[in-house]
């Protein structure tokens, strides 16, 4: 028995031994397989910078993927951190392409708010203003330092970056990723390798002086093309054996390109930008320069881009035999076909989603509670866009945060909504001008400061200079209700020509003071409610009339209004819409002791206008427009009588209301009922030809409206859509002055 038990051990221990040999054997062998196998080679794309002239990388993307070849690494300066970015997080060239172009460019590289997340009152201020800057008092604000503060960029960033906005190594990603800024506090490059994906793409493009920098701990970064503008050199530093580049880089201007301010500017950036960019193209192993001659920096138009995505992907064709050749040196064969990645992208809400929970960011305890109260977060299990939308505009309206931002993020449990907060609102200062051939030059300046107080309070001062004075005073009051109470005060000091039958009847100047207090003022997006009671006195400085003018009484008075208004306006753009509606009535009763008017019942006033933009094509708008003022009562006062001419409501004053064809002011009776039919066409991108032709009829008993002679008149326009306003020329004629008449005018309406 003791025998058995020996034999046995020494069978256990030798099969012990020989499953070790096999199993070291059967390791050699795979590992020598391995070892005989070539390891694929790391391929890197390397993409430049050059503002709206990246968007060649694109095209040039397009082939490279193409051609079956797989990218290991990504790393770009300015315009390309941002495509190379995206495209490291899954936005393949063909998703990138539909991106950029569906992006309304004019809007994103400005500070301008979304139209639909903004009351009418803002939205009328933002078309008013060609140029605004933040202030800052008793503390630095973060974003000053450039004329564009990024807030629409930064917006689009973290949309697009959804699912990648914590701070993480950019390693990590689905494709490795590196993109290059400037710190100009020693004017040393910075390399971001790490952080927070939208963040380091916003610095790598802050054009300086244009964007603001992004400020980093102690460093101030701005466009990383000043040090690095062709990052190759970080491609080779992140284990790239082979090199794909695209640069749009043009040749420096010469002295006789460097006529203007501009291109000067643009030279010394240029020039600045060829850093390290021989030796880093000496280290491509295909070099593609996309030819952008014609286009700058500033080409977002979609005409550019369209021709740049081209450009770069004709270009990228050229160096098709090359890029076929890559495979053989990468180790691929000829079937390897490249895995595209799934964009991690954004949730659209197109219909209500069920939601794991709600998260705030930056916000205040105060603040989070009116937010969860309002809409009723802790019993919502679920949200649409709509929804979205109105909680956005509530933390901007009501709670000041000035880049609040609302989206939902899929996790592991479902759809969870997050209301980030961004800066509380921050004074802001506006400035507007204008030039027409009736007033010459005008200029307004606009001041609003938020008054963050237990109960908010918004402090708004107008000023404007030019042949009409005038100087306005708001405080708005925020409380946690339904109403924004409004106090306000105006002074104008108008010199007005009124014409008859398109001969100047007379003239005449006077000082304006108007109060109002408006206890109803609602605001829901596109809609508007006020109800108010206001004061208004004239003081007349002097008349000149003609000699066959007609008698003009004109005395210093005081009027006590009562007012109720209600104001819609859905249309997609404040100049030259192409869908949308807009609508606006009023009621007013008019006395100058409360109760009566010249010892007689009160002045009833009722106005209204609807306008409506059909798209009979892509460029092509019809919009119909009825509007009217009847006057009820048995004395009418001058000064609030029916005036008409010129192309908008109140422009000279405010019961002035347009006729095409009239480019002056005209007298009209009481009762005042128009048509207007306009056509627009949208030539190019911002080239607008436009025609109007108007019908009105006047007189002074309602029942008598019809009775006279039908006002006809026509207009032709054309106008160029610019930064600073519409610069516009316009030719008309009415057969009430038998007369053409022709205006030039730039920059907003005020």
């Amino acid at each position: 028995m003791v025998g058995f038990k020996l034999d046995r051990n020494i069978y256990m221990k030798r099969l012990i031994l020989l499953l070790f040999v096999l199993l070291q054997t059967i390791g050699a062998i795979s590992q020598e397989s391995q070892d005989s196998v070539p390891k694929r080679k790391k391929v890197a794309v390397v993409l430049s910078g050059g503002g709206a002239k990246g968007m060649a990388h694109i095209g040039a993307l397009k082939v490279i993927e193409r051609a079956g070849i797989p990218i290991d690494i990504v790393t770009g300066t300015s315009m390309g951190s941002i495509v190379g970015g995206l495209y490291a997080i899954g936005y393949n060239a063909q998703l990138l392409d539909s991106l950029v172009r569906q992006q309304d460019w004019a809007y994103v590289i400005s500070d301008r708010e979304d139209m639909s997340r903004q009351s009418l009152r803002d939205r009328e201020k933002q078309n008013t203003y060609a140029l605004s800057y933040g202030l800052t008092i008793g503390k630095r604000n973060e974003n000053d330092g450039g004329i564009i503060k990024g807030k629409n960029l930064s917006q689009l960033f973290h949309k697009l970056c959804i699912g990648y906005l914590d701070s993480l190594d950019f390693n990590k990603l689905p494709i490795p990723f590196a993109c290059v800024a400037t710190n100009i506090i020693d004017n040393t490059e910075y390399d971001f390798h790490a952080g927070r994906l939208p963040q380091a793409m916003r610095a790598s493009m802050a054009i300086p002086a244009a964007f603001s920098p992004v400020r980093l701990g102690d460093k101030v970064l701005v466009d990383g093309g000043l040090r690095n503008n062709y990052p190759a050199d970080i491609a080779r530093e992140m284990g790239a054996d082979i090199i794909i580049g695209v640069t749009v880089q043009g040749a420096p201007k010469t002295a006789d390109e460097l006529g203007h301010t501009l291109s000067i500017l643009s030279q010394v950036i240029d020039v600045n930008c060829m850093n390290k960019y021989d030796e880093n193209i000496a280290i491509t192993d295909v070099p593609i320069r996309v030819n952008t001659t014609g286009y700058n920096a500033a080409s977002f138009t979609a005409n550019a881009i369209d021709t740049l995505i081209r450009r770069g992907e004709d270009e990228a064709m050229k160096h098709w035999d090359e890029l076929l050749a890559l495979r053989e040196r990468i180790g691929i064969d000829s079937t390897f076909q490249p895995t595209l990645l799934t964009p991690f992208s954004p949730t659209i809400l197109t219909e209500k989603v069920k939601l794991s929970g709600v998260h705030f960011i930056n916000t205040t305890p105060h603040d989070e509670h009116f937010i969860r109260e309002k809409f009723h977060l802790d019993r919502c299990d679920s949200i649409d866009a709509k929804q979205e939308s109105r909680i956005a505009t509530s933390m901007r309206v009501d709670l000041f945060y000035q880049n609040a931002d609302v989206h939902t993020e899929l996790d592991s449990v479902g759809y969870k909504l997050i209301i980030a907060a961004g800066n509380k609102k921050t004074s802001q200062v506006h400035i507007g001008f204008r030039f027409d051939t009736e007033e010459m030059v005008a200029l307004q300046l606009n001041a609003d400061f938020p008054l963050n107080t237990s109960l908010p309070i918004d402090a708004d001062f107008t000023l404007r200079l030019g042949k009409r004075t005038m100087a306005r005073t708001d405080f708005t009051l925020h409380p946690r209700s339904f109403t924004r109470p409004m106090l306000s005060y105006v002074f104008r000091h108008n010199d007005i020509n009124i014409y008859a039958e398109g001969d100047r009847d007379h003239n005449f100047v006077y000082n304006h003071h108007q109060a109002s207090l408006v206890p109803i003022n609602f605001n829901v997006s596109n809609f508007n409610v006020k109800a108010s009671l206001r004061w208004d006195y004239f003081h007349f400085q002097g008349r000149v009339l003609s000699s066959d003018a007609r008698p003009l009484t004109l005395t210093a008075d005081h009027y006590f209004s009562y007012r109720v208004q209600a104001n819609y306006n859905s249309e997609n753009n404040w100049y030259f819409p192409s869908v949308g509606a807009r609508f606006k009535a009023e009621y007013a009763y008019l006395t100058d002791n409360i109760a009566q008017l010249q010892d007689k019942p009160g002045l009833s006033d009722v106005s209204a206008h609807w306008r409506i933009s059909f798209p009979l094509s892509q460029r092509l708008t019809l919009q119909p427009m009825l509007y009217g003022r009847l006057l009820f009562g048995a004395n009418v006062p001058y000064v609030f009588g029916n005036k008409m001419g010129g192309d908008t409501f109140g422009h000279y004053m405010e019961q002035q209301m347009p006729f095409a064809g009239l480019g002056h002011i005209e007298h009209a009776d009481n009762h005042f009922l128009g048509l207007q039919m306009q056509l627009q066409q949208r030539i190019a991108d911002n080239n607008y030809a436009i025609l109007r032709l108007s019908a009105a009829q006047h007189g002074d008993q309602l029942k008598r409206t019809f009775e006279h002679k039908t006002l006809l008149g026509g207009q032709v326009a054309y106008y160029y859509n610019t930064l600073f306003g519409p610069l516009g020329a316009t030719l008309g004629y009415s057969n009430l002055t038998k007369n053409f008449y022709f205006c030039i005018h730039l920059g907003f309406e005020f």
